[in-house]
């Protein structure tokens, strides 16, 4: 074990580095993106942070809307990562918007993604108050947030008209290890260990498997998207991504795909913690 000074040390490090990003920006918390006179409106779910570079700026900035993963059954704006995630987008010089949506057994993914699709309306028509450009807004999510984002970016047919968005509501898409991107598939097989807690989130209904699946709903005309795939990540996620990639080649949209060798699943979403991780870099590209 390092001697305790030393761990000190390091600690102060890190805390100085998390000060000096944290006044970079600031953040306007716990805004709704859902009226409270709706039926289904949770007051603790419902909301989204905005993260706003502190520095001055001559024109709007481009925005980056992030969706967190967890299994889809976890996870929260106010986790300690995710708020970093917003700080630092705000460093780099976006305006970053990150949601919360409700989780499973509550609900299934589909009330998930239409979640995520009322964030994004409410974002488009509100972000220019806070200094952002909606016309250069990036969709990002890890894991399951990568699903959901995918299924934000491919329209899944009535999804993002049901809320007033045109199919090109994200000006593009930054995929980070995405799950979930073909459960019809994952869940039909079967063949990974605790495969069946998956079925409190997405049902015991096939057709539930295809409709939460982004894959079945790619159309030519999405967005331009990124996929970043850990080069250790699960083989589910290997495999859909692959599949992904594939379909948007057919539909002549080949995206950019990178495998990060080395990179586990919680790996590729914990890089975020430093500023000028390369996925920073791609986002500024996807948003020009």
């Amino acid at each position: 074990m390092p001697p305790l000074g030393l761990l000190l040390a390091a600690a102060g490090v890190l805390l100085g580095h998390e000060w000096a990003v944290a006044q970079a920006s600031r953040r306007v918390a716990d805004v709704p993106y859902v009226a409270a006179s709706a039926p289904d409106f949770d007051s603790e779910r419902h909301r989204l942070d905005i993260y706003q570079p502190t520095a001055p700026a001559s024109q709007p900035r481009p925005v980056v809307l992030f969706i967190h993963g967890g299994s889809w059954n976890s996870g929260s704006k106010n986790d300690i990562l995710y708020k970093a995630i917003g700080r630092r987008l705000a460093k780099n010089g976006f305006v970053g918007v990150v949601i919360s949506y409700r989780l499973a057994p509550r609900v299934l993914v589909p009330q998930q993604a239409d979640d995520c699709a009322r964030a994004l309306a409410w974002t488009v028509a509100h972000i220019a108050e806070y200094g952002g450009n909606p016309g250069r807004l990036v969709l990002m999510g890890h894991s399951a947030g990568g699903g959901l984002a995918a299924l934000l970016a491919t329209g899944s047919d009535t999804l993002l008209a049901r809320h007033g968005l045109p199919a090109h509501a994200a000006h593009a898409v930054l995929l980070d290890d995405p799950a979930g991107l073909d459960m019809l598939d994952y869940l039909t097989k079967m063949e990974y260990p605790n495969d069946a807690q998956y079925l409190v989130p997405f049902s015991k209904d096939p057709a539930v498997w295809r409709q939460a699946s982004a894959l079945y709903h790619l159309r030519a005309g999405a967005p331009p998207m990124s996929l970043y795939i850990g080069g250790e990540t699960y083989p589910s996620i290997k495999s859909s991504s692959e599949k992904f990639r594939q379909r948007l080649v057919q539909l002549g949209q080949p995206p950019k795909y990178v495998v990060l060798p080395g990179k586990k699943h919680v790996g590729m979403v914990t890089q975020l913690f430093w500023p000028d991780n390369e996925l920073y870099a791609e986002l500024k590209r996807l948003a020009q």
